[in-house]
């Protein structure tokens, strides 16, 4: 019921989604958290790269222009549409189907070198399968990137910022147990389902799949003033702000 909700809830909402992250993704993962994927991901030229859940394809199509085999997957159709109409706008050769990062029922065993998952799991029903199903993909040594919001900081409606400039957090809920809530953002007209779990629980879902840990990030702005300056007032807070976390692993 709460996986059918989720997807119907993304199917809804991808054209807004498209429009909010672009060719070049949005001001958060610009700034924040696309150099620690590009860094943890290293060289792709001539790499099988699985994009797992694509969405509008903003990714699938940089990681093909760097000279990976790009396959994409999404589980909302809509999504995959507008995937699709990107990568013929930009003349690009994708692969982009409609999969479940739970199941990756259209790709084969051990076909793939790398997958990026980005800001995709929290919005996973299943994460045991996610875990397993990239393992079984996977050729030996294949590794993986994730990028997902920060379990610890990331409670229904964020951060209260309060007129000091600090921030302030409230849980309406236990951070350790496994939660389902909605949440509402930006100008979307759809709320997100969003799957909380807490960091260890992330960890051992993995672990449990055969994969070992590589490298760990909280991604942010280096330097705030170093940016554009529309860009400064947005990487000020920021720097404030454990937005996301990043996890480098590879299978065993």
């Amino acid at each position: 019921m709460e996986a059918e909700r989720a997807r119907r809830l993304w199917n809804a909402k991808a054209e807004q989604w498209d429009a909010h992250v672009g060719d070049e993704g949005d001001g958060n993962r610009r700034l924040n958290t696309d150099p620690v994927l590009w860094r943890f991901l290293g060289e792709v030229a001539g790499l099988d790269v699985l994009d797992a859940g694509c969405g509008a394809g903003y990714l699938s199509a940089k990681l093909a222009q760097r000279g990976a085999r790009v396959v994409g997957v999404d589980w909302a159709p809509a999504m995959v549409d507008q995937a699709r109409a990107r990568a013929t706008r930009l003349g690009l050769e994708l692969d982009l189907r409609v999969d479940s990062c739970s199941e990756l029922s259209t790709v084969p065993d051990a076909s793939i070198d790398r997958i990026v998952s980005n800001y995709v799991l929290m919005d996973v029903p299943d994460l045991p399968g996610a875990a397993r199903a990239f393992a079984r993909v996977l050729r030996p040594g294949g590794r993986v990137v994730i990028i997902i919001c920060h379990p610890c900081f990331g409670p229904p409606g964020g951060p209260e910022r309060l007129d000091d400039g600090s921030v302030r957090y409230r849980w309406p809920f236990s951070y350790f147990e496994d939660t389902v809530f909605n949440e509402e953002w930006g100008l979307f007209t759809t709320p997100f389902a969003c799957f909380h779990r807490s960091l260890s629980t992330y960890w051992a879902r993995f672990r449990d799949a055969g994969f070992e840990l590589l490298d760990l990030d909280e991604p942010v702005v280096p330097d705030p003033e170093a940016v554009a300056p529309e860009d400064r007032e947005r990487a000020r807070g920021y720097r404030m702000t454990p937005f996301s976390l990043a996890l480098n692993l590879r299978s065993r």
